[in-house]
């Protein structure tokens, strides 16, 4: 059995010794923002971005796409808890840059274990039996940073929920470095209206 459990409440029990005054936080975010980031582990928004508790919402998901979910979850920020800018920001050697829907689908179809990757090729080393359901689901893989960080953010700046008066501003972050870049046409296409 794995020792995971054990060490992530004890980390916790060591977190809420020091809670303080956290449990008084107002639920909106205070600084009025959202991050839209992919949920690779080498990722903290909180560092990158300097955010500290109840400053701002992080919504993640695989490559930080602008999903159906990653939309009512952005709406829900704007409308219910008043943020007011949106950052989309995707990351360099992402790992939705390594598959396609047609390899996912293929992988699914033939097992449901964890699948391998050699640095060129994916295998499924799993026994099946696999799953179609795969093949109804836009996986959202990425063929070029910029590209879909532009997507993202005109999907989002298009969408029939979404205010006008929302900038929505397009990044990618660099793993080697730790830096933001900006995506300068994915941030036009997100200008407040």
């Amino acid at each position: 059995m794995s020792k995971v459990p054990e060490e992530v409440l004890a980390a916790n029990v060591r977190y809420a010794e020091g809670f303080g005054d956290k449990g008084k936080l107002a639920m909106p975010p205070a600084r009025k923002f959202v991050i839209l980031t992919c949920m690779d582990a080498r990722l903290q928004p909180s560092r990158f971005a300097g955010l500290a508790e109840g400053d701002a919402h992080v919504i993640r998901n695989a490559g930080g796409r602008a999903s159906d979910d990653a939309i009512r979850s952005l709406v829900i920020s704007y409308k219910l808890l008043g943020t007011r800018e949106w950052f989309v920001i995707h990351h360099t050697k992402c790992g939705m840059e390594l598959f396609t829907d047609e390899i996912m689908r293929d992988l699914l179809g033939s097992s449901l274990k964890t699948a391998t990757f050699d640095g060129k090729v994916w295998r499924d080393t799993g026994a099946g039996p696999g799953s179609t359901e795969g093949q109804f689901i836009d996986w959202l893989t990425i063929k070029d940073q910029s590209k879909s960080v532009f997507a993202d953010v005109s999907r989002i700046r298009n969408h029939p929920l979404v205010p006008g008066d929302i900038p929505i501003y397009g990044y990618i972050y660099d793993v080697s470095t730790g830096r933001l870049v900006e995506v300068p046409e994915a941030t036009a296409a997100g200008r407040a209206r």
